[in-house]
């Protein structure tokens, strides 16, 4: 392979794909080291055109080999490229890829240590075959996706910590269906899951019981209801709505785009409940509240207890949106759907 110095961030792409296809390693290693040089001066649609052209090379190269062109993928989001460029690209192998494994423990030991040379691998390969009554073709692809698969998650949690990432995603449903099935060991597919649970431009009714105030609030890129709780605090006490001790400026700034644990633990200011009365856990998403009426809601009660926690959101990267959008007028239609906490 000839190398130019002139060679764009997208030709460089190219070029390691086609090294990858080779199977020419020292090719690959050395695209590789040029792309990270190139990626770190490149321009955003630089950077977009480069995820554009190694598009072709994440569609075909085979998931056991492709764990580093992934990342690549996602290292060009996480530096400024489109987070739509190669979406679903992405989206269709880590699907498939999740699919294939969720087959894996059944057909083989799923605690057979990852293989480290290719006799070992074919053996693997070679039990699932016999157990599964498969080709070897398709047992390959099951057992490559099994010790894999989790290497090409983080490409797509990338882009979903973007809101335009998130709403271009195809194949969201078959995606939450496989991440939520997947084995254990797959770790990376529950972080998955939570980002394709992230609501975005959320309607939220949110009621304070002791005043009788109903607040209509639009909420995006919330991960976790302790983001919730301090973000509300924030809108709604630090915003002069209601009283209390507004969030400490570090607690916000962990729940939104500053360091993700502030000098000290995070208070809670309320106890959430949902309209029928039942608590609203921290530990939930704000996809977890069942609507009433066509909308979430969302109940603040006083804490029956001290509440602490030290990390401000789930995903670094993501950053959330809340917006006061009304103080109700019609208090008391929204007051009569709900019930005391239980």
């Amino acid at each position: 392979m000839r190398w130019n110095r002139k060679q764009s961030l997208a030709d460089l792409c190219t070029a390691l794909a086609e090294a990858i296809d080779q199977h020419d390693e020292g090719a690959a290693r050395k695209a590789f080291k040029a792309i990270v040089k190139e990626a770190a001066r490149a321009e955003p649609a630089q950077l977009t055109e480069a995820l554009h052209a190694l598009r072709p090379g994440l569609a075909r190269v085979p998931l056991g080999h492709g764990a580093n062109m992934a990342a690549l993928a996602g290292g060009l989001v996480e530096a400024g490229a489109d987070p739509t460029a190669a979406l679903d690209v992405l989206a269709e192998r880590v699907a498939v890829g999740l699919e294939q494994a969720a087959r894996f423990p059944e057909l083989a030991d799923a605690d057979a240590a990852e293989p480290t040379d290719s006799a070992t691998a074919k053996a693997i390969v070679e039990r699932v075959a016999a157990a599964g009554n498969l080709d070897m073709d398709e047992a390959s692809a099951v057992t490559q996706s099994w010790f894999t698969v989790n290497e090409w998650i983080p490409a797509l949690l990338l882009p979903l910590q973007q809101k335009a990432g998130r709403a271009a995603l195809p194949q969201r449903q078959r995606l939450i269906e496989a991440a939520s099935v997947a084995p254990d060991r797959i770790d990376a597919a529950q972080w998955l899951l939570g980002l394709l649970l992230v609501l975005d431009d959320e309607p939220l009714v949110v009621i304070d019981r002791a005043s009788g105030k109903v607040f209509e609030v639009t909420i995006s890129g919330v991960g976790d209801n302790f983001q919730l709780h301090t973000l509300l605090a924030h809108l709604l006490i630090g915003g002069g709505h209601l009283p209390g001790t507004p969030p400490q400026p570090d607690w916000v700034a962990a729940a939104t785009d500053g360091p993700l644990e502030p000098a000290g633990p995070i208070h809670g200011q309320f106890n959430l409940v949902d309209a029928g009365g039942k608590w609203i856990w921290n530990e939930g998403r704000p996809v977890d509240i069942e609507p009433v009426a066509g909308r979430r809601i969302v109940v603040l009660d006083p804490p029956p207890y001290e509440r602490s926690w030290n990390v401000g959101r789930v995903y670094p990267l993501m950053r959330p949106e809340i917006r006061l959008d009304a103080v109700a007028q019609e208090a008391q239609d929204w007051l009569r759907l709900i019930s005391p906490a239980k």
